[in-house]
């Protein structure tokens, strides 16, 4: 496969083709472009045109154009677009077993992350995706998820009481701020800022780089470093369009999504670690970094939602976890 992908081996000279004669993949996704799976999706579309001498045209759609967080897996069915990014929250409607990534706690960085998506109950999830229609092609990071509100500081579970917080759909996350006395409402991410700027809300939990992306951090006071939650994206396309492209066209797009994986793994960590000193200096909201002993009482308040999941899921996905392995 790697020899295939050599430059050598890719199509010649389709920079003249029309339309109609080259392949055009729409890729809509709703986050902003200087985000890191913004410039990921960015990067490969440029890459995959080079590679193929323009043969294979990825149009890539940003900041919710096309498609909101709930029509975007629709649209992909439906062959209106042909790939997408959603977070993994955003699948579980269809696969609810990926709600395993919502679980608290679950990950301790990165590359936990990318043991656990290549190990055997990743494997199992993405089959069940190929299942519903959509072909897992990468999946990449953003990065973990911090608390913010504008009504006071979160250190205790019980400081958790009477706010209401923006979620993504996902029971789980809705069972989450349950558990800590909270009430939530699923917005779509284009809606994040308005209804926090509006006071229809008045917290939310998110990546520095997606606060910061989007102007959160105006209209919040309080910040609670807590890394409770990962956000991370899957990279699908629609399963029949995919089995339809030529065998060549799908190497080089699988090799240059590698790449480019890789390269994102290592930028939404330097962006989200540059996002968090911009945070600092701003000195726009007021920022605490949950100690030893307040993350641990986080973590017992969570403890249900494992028990939950385990009922409804069985044990195997959390077993797989690696901190218990």
């Amino acid at each position: 496969m790697l020899s295939a992908c050599e430059k050598n081996a890719y199509p010649e000279d389709h920079e003249q083709l029309s339309e109609e004669e080259r392949i055009v993949i729409r890729f809509s996704h709703v986050v902003g472009e200087d985000t890191p799976k913004g410039l990921a999706a960015r990067k490969f579309a440029e890459l995959v045109k080079e590679r193929t001498n323009g043969y294979v045209e990825i149009q890539v759609f940003p900041n919710s154009f096309l498609y909101k967080d709930g029509e975007e897996i629709s649209a992909l069915l439906n062959g209106d677009v042909q790939m997408i990014a959603p977070s993994t929250s955003k699948v579980t409607s269809l696969v609810p077993e990926w709600q395993v990534f919502d679980l608290p706690f679950a990950f301790e960085s990165f590359e936990e992350v990318q043991e656990y998506v290549k190990g055997p109950a990743g494997e199992v999830l993405f089959k069940k995706l190929e299942q519903e229609g959509m072909f897992p092609l990468a999946f990449w990071d953003n990065g973990f998820k911090q608390m913010t509100n504008n009504h006071s500081p979160l250190h205790m579970p019980a400081d958790f009481s009477g706010l209401n917080f923006r979620i993504m759909a996902s029971d789980l996350l809705s069972e989450q701020f349950e558990l800590l006395d909270a009430d939530s409402q699923v917005e779509t991410f284009d809606q994040v800022f308005p209804v926090l700027d509006k006071e229809q809300l008045n917290a939310q939990e998110n990546t520095f780089s997606n606060i910061v992306n989007k102007n959160i951090h105006s209209v919040q006071d309080y910040m609670t470093i807590s890394n409770h939650g990962y956000l991370g994206y899957l990279v699908l396309i629609n399963n029949e369009f995919w089995k339809n492209l030529p065998d060549d066209i799908q190497i080089i797009m699988l090799d240059t999504l590698r790449e480019v994986t890789e390269w994102n793994m290592k930028f939404a960590s330097e962006i989200n670690e540059e996002n968090y000193e911009e945070l600092q200096a701003c000195r726009c909201l007021e920022i605490h970094e949950l100690t030893d002993t307040e993350k641990k009482q986080w973590e017992d308040a969570f403890i249900p939602l494992y028990e939950r999941f385990e009922e409804r899921y069985g044990a195997s996905y959390i077993e797989y976890l690696p901190k218990y392995q």
